[in-house]
């Protein structure tokens, strides 16, 4: 699926959450603090900023989801333990 697809799924999904749970979104924008035509985008394109996207996510309840977008890693004790003090500076390249 194209970027751009993907972004109008998120938009056209944002926007069947919002009318689930009766929202306008004139509420919508008031509740999270932006603009109507800024929520307007966000349903029609997915277009927007990431912060508005957490607004919109937490405003619906749905925030949980992120969890499912970018699950966090977990790391077995044995590379815990020999990474300890080490932080990740850069990656490597060739992806």
């Amino acid at each position: 699926m194209a970027d751009k697809a993907i972004l109008v799924e998120i938009g056209r999904r944002i926007a069947t959450a919002r009318l689930n749970q009766n929202i306008t979104q004139e509420s919508m924008a008031e509740r999270t603090g932006v603009s109507v035509e800024t929520i307007r985008r966000m349903e029609k394109n997915g277009s927007g900023k990431v912060s508005t996207l957490v607004a919109i996510l937490r405003e619906l309840q749905a925030l949980d989801q992120l969890e499912l977008m970018l699950p966090e890693d977990t790391i077995d004790p044995i590379a815990l333990a020999e990474m300890q003090g080490k932080t990740r500076q850069r990656a490597r390249g060739g992806k």
